[in-house]
């Protein structure tokens, strides 16, 4: 009996470890094929689109021996396949190619312009993060009242208005007309040459070089455009709250600390969105994520320099290395908050540890 009770202790440790190298092997295999889907859909639409990369560096006065060369030496008189090798291993080694626009490497262009971007939906999701919640518990414990409808409602424009009118919208009320917000820009032109970027976020660099004019000055720049961008991650986050916090209040738990004497308050937010902050953490994840991906007509509408409006301006002037490049690193940052998301949420929930 004590040598079968043995072995069983020293199969049950052998189980677990090849359950969890299995569980590491299945999410390395998603994570690889997830980004080799991405570089693949990149490649194709790079070689799809009607923009003749040879025409687009040399012009279409170029005469043919010119065109000729740069297409062998870009390699675009390889097959296919070879090319996407080719592709696939530059992307790898951070290697974008030059942008026609700018004439510098694409990374380098990324690495000037993405803080800018990082900066607007931080502080976007944390404006939809501070309101949503609130406003999601208040909808979910008023269930079937104004308030719940009200707070509905503005879910639901935040769903349904287009950001792009929205955007415009709000500069002529509250640029133009009310003069509350600082013009379209990041910062005001009198501080570009006596500002000196440390880390590439503005607020950040302003604390850190104790310039309270310039901090108080990109503040009135930011507030809109990630006012704006809080306001459609607030529809989301308040939306999936509600939901979240309505299943919780209806469990037994809650119910027993009702029977217990508990006060509302300390039943609400200490006991039922302490349960919901799990799946909210990836939800205010995601909503992030979308924020750093979907900042693209923001940008431009308030002419923000971040990787929405370099990605679109590139477009316009057919620079497709500064194109797809933009493109995986948005894509990458996605990929890399959902793993993220993915280990935070079984970190906090011991449950799927066991799935």
């Amino acid at each position: 009996m004590a040598i079968l009770d043995t072995s069983a202790r020293v199969r049950r440790p052998r189980r677990r470890t090849a359950t969890a190298a299995m569980a590491v092997l299945r999410f390395f295999v998603t994570v690889v094929t997830t980004y080799l889907g991405l570089l693949a859909v990149t490649f194709f639409i790079g070689r799809v689109i009607p923009i003749d990369p040879v025409l687009a560096i040399l012009g279409d006065r170029a005469p043919a021996s010119a065109i000729a060369r740069v297409r062998v030496e870009l390699g675009l008189d390889l097959p296919l396949w070879h090319q996407f090798l080719i592709y696939m291993g530059k992307v790898l080694t951070g290697d974008f190619g030059t942008s026609v626009l700018t004439t510098y490497p694409v990374m380098q262009d990324i690495a000037r312009v993405f803080p800018a971007t990082i900066e607007l939906a931080t502080v976007g999701t944390l404006i939809g993060a501070l309101t949503g919640i609130p406003l999601g518990v208040l909808a979910a414990v008023k269930r079937g009242s104004i308030a719940d409808q009200v707070v509905r409602v503005i879910g639901l424009i935040g769903y349904s208005v287009p950001i792009f009118w929205l955007g415009l919208l709000a500069l002529v009320l509250f640029y133009a007309k009310l003069r509350l917000v600082a013009y379209p820009g990041r910062i005001d032109i009198a501080y570009e040459y006596t500002f000196t970027p440390i880390t590439g976020f503005y607020i950040l660099d302003a604390i850190i070089a104790r310039q309270w004019d310039v901090l108080a000055d990109v503040l009135r720049h930011i507030v809109l455009p990630a006012g704006l961008l809080g306001y459609f991650s607030l529809a989301y986050i308040s939306r999936m709250t509600r939901s979240f916090m309505l299943n919780e209040l209806a469990q037994e738990y809650v119910v027993a600390a009702r029977a217990k004497g508990l006060s509302e308050t300390r039943i609400i937010w200490f006991h039922a969105l302490r349960n919901a902050a799990v799946p909210l953490v990836t939800v205010i994840a995601l909503s992030y994520a979308g924020l750093l991906e979907g900042s693209v007509l923001t940008e431009t509408i308030f002419s923000w320099p971040g990787l929405g409006l370099y990605i679109t301006n590139s477009l316009q002037n057919a620079d497709m290395n500064a194109v797809l490049g933009g493109t995986i690193i948005v894509g990458s940052v996605f990929i890399g908050i959902n793993i993220f998301t993915d280990l935070l949420y079984r970190t906090l929930d011991p449950r799927t540890r066991r799935r």
